[in-house]
């Protein structure tokens, strides 16, 4: 028995439910791990640290406490 006759065997004795749930697993599954047009899985960019240091300008009393709030402290 192929995967294939075995998925749909299995499938059709599930109530219309679980089928639903079945069916947006194999989206998912598609959708999430499919390889690209060359053949290759496309490869995660890796995260580092401090990439963006220099590029995004903050006030200088940033951590000041703010004038609203003088009645709260």
């Amino acid at each position: 028995m192929t995967t294939d006759t075995e998925i749909l065997q299995t499938i059709t004795q599930m109530p219309e439910s679980l089928k639903q749930e079945v069916l947006h697993y194999a989206k998912y599954l598609i959708e999430n791990y499919t390889e690209s047009k060359n053949g290759e899985k496309e490869p995660r960019k890796k995260r580092r640290a401090g990439s963006l240091k220099g590029k995004i300008w903050m006030a200088d009393d940033f951590d000041a406490p703010l004038e609203d709030l003088k009645d709260y402290m």
